[in-house]
């Protein structure tokens, strides 16, 4: 039984194919634990290949969380994800068990610890943002910079999606975004993790198992998954998912399938050093390098190691 009464989790992150899925089960096995999944893709229904999800065995060893649960063609935000994993916290923890948080999208992870407190989409007016897409950027940064300057002067004119927004935010709200941003910074934080991180020492290595992962995609029936996909209506949220854009083309005749697999190596490989470039600025995390241990059960002793030192 964990021994520190303000403990509320464990978190698990880290770039994609670093091995999270697998550490988090063999945690949650040993400690009691349930996995509440954050990766914004393997919440659609729809996307199982395509969003890396674990597999039936897996999710079979122990009880996952927020995964399948969206159908492709709804929205989902970084809100609704704060929402849907605290009532799965408290349910986890309810039940004498460990809330085990896993994936690779920090947005998620770190909104969720921090508790932001996001602007809604539901407070959006859908008429006015119709109204101000008609306006080129030049004027929507001057009539920005007229309700809330601070924000003008930080939101580049090319950025048409944050122009409007923070305009729009100001008529819904009712006062400017720059004051809001500056509010949910000082929020104290909402719950207390004991956070591990996936990394590799040698990037090499990471991006050797992101190609492996990719071509093991198109073996499992990856264009298949796509093409039944492609008559669904998609929202703009799943429609980002990496593999997803780059293999419409091919379902057209437009590129050959070695170039599609190439393009979805290219882009995992990208993503994942944006991963990286966020998680590395939470110096909280306790980084376990894969490529330092000969073994598995050598990461995992390590894993463990790390949780017994800090609640016991």
């Amino acid at each position: 039984m964990m021994q520190d009464k303000n403990f509320d989790l464990i978190t698990i992150v880290g770039p994609t194919a670093s091995g999270k899925t697998s550490l988090a089960i063999e945690i949650a096995k040993t400690f009691s634990g349930e996995i509440i999944s954050a990766d914004s893709m393997q919440i659609y229904k729809e996307f199982n290949i395509l969003s890396a999800k674990p597999s039936k065995k897996e999710m079979a060893q122990v009880k996952h969380h927020l995964i399948g649960f969206v159908p492709v063609s709804k929205e989902y935000s970084a809100a609704e994800f704060i929402k849907d994993a605290d009532i799965v916290l408290k349910k986890i923890k309810n039940r004498g068990n460990i809330p085990i948080m896993v994936g690779g999208t920090g947005l998620y992870v770190d909104s969720f610890l921090k508790g932001i407190n996001f602007f809604e989409k539901k407070s959006v007016d859908k008429q006015k943002r119709a109204e101000l897409q008609k306006y080129s950027n030049e004027t929507l940064l001057k009539m920005l910079s007229e309700i809330d300057k601070e924000s003008a002067s930080k939101i580049h004119l090319n950025d048409t999606k944050r122009l409007i927004r923070a305009i729009e935010f100001f008529y819904s709200e009712g006062y400017p975004i720059s004051e809001h941003n500056k509010n949910t910074k000082l929020i104290s934080r909402k719950y207390k993790a004991l956070k591990l991180g996936l990394n590799f020492k040698n990037r090499e290595n990471l991006y050797y198992k992101i190609n492996r992962r990719v071509d093991l995609m198109f073996e499992n029936g990856i264009l298949d998954e796509v093409k039944k996909i492609s008559n669904l209506k998609v929202s703009k949220t799943a429609f980002a998912a990496i593999g997803y854009k780059e293999i419409l083309p091919y379902i057209n005749s437009e590129c050959t399938l070695e170039e599609v697999k190439n393009n979805i190596k290219q882009a995992t490989r990208r993503y994942a050093k944006r991963q990286l470039t966020w998680f590395k600025r939470d110096k909280e995390i306790n980084w376990i390098y894969i490529d330092d241990f000969q073994s598995f059960d050598e990461i995992l002793e390590f894993a463990y190691r790390l949780i017994k030192n800090y609640f016991y």
